[in-house]
């Protein structure tokens, strides 16, 4: 028997070496962190368990049957992050360029399904030069697997995916399909085509780094949702993230103890700026709301116009969407629209209740957003409030104007509980529009044409340029103070903790796509 562990031994050793001394030097020589360390760093202390250490490629094409490492260039298995399970897969740059291949990818479909049978978070860190070529059409239907099994675990757990190297080709497709993409500065990329291929195909000369680098996918594309500095940051950021989501869709948000009670913030009596043009903040309000430093801001870098994250109100996980004042007057546009609907369907998906606070002058005019599709995406977010399920509140701050006003998670579509602060402007449009359009035969005909829609634009915006109309109407439930705002909350979303819909049966709706 002493002999046979021996063996066993030193398999298990020669397993832990991955590619060897130079390509882990390699590896750290780039900032990266090798995949092992990484799921080290991820997990809590003596918890990893791992799935499928011994596996080996059996291709002889090209000479890889000379070259072998058991793994075959993914780590996976499981273990458990602030005590809580979760399953891991870790491509191992230093074996094969990460690249994946038949018995690569069966690794990682095997912890998929564990993944989905038991209701288990599954993370994804990717570090890989994309398929094996050597194996040919086998890695296409590894990829191909794993595509399929994403897209049935959407939805039942949660699935999260680091970019922590070169993420191209067919390879990109699975962190697309997952609810999280965080990307490291400078250290990883994510692209269809490389630059080589753009150059051939369209004469452009780009780097890796302008095509599909982190800064890229968070500011531009939308794609990615998290950008961090280096290996260790991402990996404690996932993390932070955990914790705020439950194991799976079965599973009501965690609610953790909390002792700071639901005091009045007077700071937010003071929060709004006299002139309605005048911007500000919406975090500082976010901030005023939740308990202390919980706001967790998701796709911070893009489509700044609206916020979205996660925060806990007295220990408890929401989430947050929020038109931003400071950033484009804090309009809806094309991709505001797609982030914020894309954020309140993860949230639905897994019983996070839902705050909106609702700071929005209209839809952004204009040829370029009506030619890309500005109704049909638009649509999307419209979509995703009026399928949720979650508890759903909304404060109007100030502006709610138009189709947006119905957008924002209005009484119309199915909101639990709407609250206005004595600042909120709630109408078809702003008053100066809306006086030139009704009063205009007025304001044309009178002797100073100035002073007659001044006049007429204040008539307006008594009527309608208060939360008072709406409330009658039954539309907002209370006006409140604002200091009284996290207290109206904390008590309204305990009131909604047993919320129940019944939905019409379907297969699954048609969103506007």
């Amino acid at each position: 028997m002493s002999s046979k562990l021996e063996l066993l031994r030193s398999k298990r050793a020669e397993a832990l070496k991955g590619g060897g001394e130079k390509r882990i030097e390699s590896q750290h020589s780039k900032g990266k962190l090798t995949a092992r360390e990484r799921i080290s760093l991820l997990l809590d202390e003596d918890t990893f368990e791992e799935i499928g250490q011994f596996a080996e490629h059996r291709s002889t094409n090209f000479g890889l049957d000379k070259q072998i490492v058991p793994g075959d260039g993914v780590v996976t298995g499981y273990g458990k992050v602030h005590g809580r399970p979760i399953y891991v897969f870790a491509q191992d740059f230093t074996v094969f360029g990460g690249s994946l291949a038949e018995i690569h990818a069966k690794k990682i479909v095997r912890i998929m399904d564990l993944a989905l049978q038991n209701g288990i978070p599954l993370i994804g860190l990717n570090d890989s030069g994309g398929a094996r070529i050597q194996e040919g059409v086998v890695s296409l239907g590894g990829y191909a697997d794993i595509f399929f099994r994403n897209t049935i675990a959407s939805g039942v757990i949660p699935q999260i995916s680091a970019i922590m190297g070169p993420c191209a080709g067919g390879a990109v497709y699975s962190p697309a399909l997952t609810d999280f993409i965080y990307m490291v500065q400078d250290s990883s990329f994510m692209f269809v085509t490389g630059p080589n291929v753009v150059k051939t195909v369209t004469h452009e000369e780009v780097t890796s780094e302008e095509l599909g680098g982190a800064s890229t996918h968070s500011q531009k594309s939308g794609v990615s949702h998290f950008s961090v500095a280096n290996d260790l940051q991402c990996i404690n950021d996932i993390k932070k993230l955990l914790s705020y989501l439950p194991q799976n869709c079965e599973e009501q948000s965690p609610k953790y103890p909390y002792k700071g009670g639901d005091a009045a913030r007077p700071v937010l009596n003071t929060i709004i700026p006299e002139s309605a043009n005048q911007p500000y903040n919406i975090k500082d309000v976010i901030a005023q709301i939740v308990d202390e430093n919980s706001f967790y801001e998701v796709h911070e870098q893009y489509a700044q116009n609206i916020v979205v994250g996660f925060a806990f109100l007295e220990g408890k996980s929401i989430g947050i969407v929020a038109n931003q004042p400071a950033y484009l007057a804090g309009v809806l546009d094309i991709q505001s629209s797609n982030k914020a609907a894309r954020f309140v369907r993860f949230c639905d998906s897994f019983n996070i209740p839902l705050l909106v606070l609702e700071d929005v002058p209209g839809f952004l005019p204009g040829t370029d957003q009506e030619w890309h599709g500005i109704i049909n995406n638009g649509a999307k977010l419209l979509y995703a409030f009026c399928e949720a399920t979650v508890p759903r509140i909304t404060v109007i701050t100030r502006k709610a104007y138009g189709g947006a006003y119905d957008v924002m998670n209005s009484k119309h579509i199915g909101a639990d509980m709407n609250y206005a602060w004595p600042s909120a402007e709630i109408a078809v449009m702003g008053a100066k529009g809306a006086a030139e359009i009704i009063f205009k035969k007025e304001i044309d005909e009178a002797a100073d044409s100035a002073k007659k829609l001044l006049e007429k634009e204040a008539e307006y915006a008594e009527l309608f340029a208060n939360p008072y109309n709406a409330a009658a109407h039954g539309f907002i439930d209370e006006v409140i103070e604002p200091a009284d705002t996290r207290k109206k909350l904390i008590r309204a979303f305990d009131m909604l903790k047993n919320k129940v819909s019944h939905i019409p049966k379907k297969k699954h709706g048609n969103i506007p796509l």
